[in-house]
Order: C-alpha cells, then sequence, then structure tokens
C-alpha cells in the first residue's frame, strides 16, 4: 500500500502552496519567481516551485541577514 506523504514533504508544489509557506502573497511570490530569487519549473503549462527551492531561498536570506 502506497504511503501518503505529509504535506510538509511534498516535492513540487504551486505558486499558492509555496506563497503559504512563506507565508507571503501569491503576487510577491510570482515577483520573487519572475526575479529569480526562487527557482520553479514549469511541467506543460503548470508552474511548480520545488520545495527546496523555498528551503535555499529562505537560507539566502538569513546569510544576507548575518551579513548586515
Amino acid at each position: 500500500m502506497a504511503k501518503l506523504a505529509a504535506p510538509d514533504s511534498e516535492l513540487l508544489l504551486t505558486v499558492e502552496e509555496a506563497a503559504r509557506r512563506l507565508k507571503i502573497g501569491r503576487t510577491q511570490m510570482y515577483s520573487l519567481i519572475t526575479s529569480g530569487e526562487v527557482q520553479s519549473v514549469t511541467i506543460g503549462r503548470l508552474r511548480r516551485i520545488p520545495a527546496e527551492c523555498l528551503t535555499a531561498y529562505v537560507s539566502g536570506l538569513m546569510a544576507a541577514a548575518q551579513h548586515n
């Protein structure tokens, strides 16, 4: 029997799910994607954000904060 993944362990997230995880709005999430600050992939016509890219983005924010 297949085991269901826990919500926090999903591999790919929709833009809305990624925004919710960062506690930001959908428009701000699209801005981060467009600027290249958060990487995303397309599958057909769908835009998805690998969960690891959110972790990398937050790690970058933390590193930048330590340098200030």
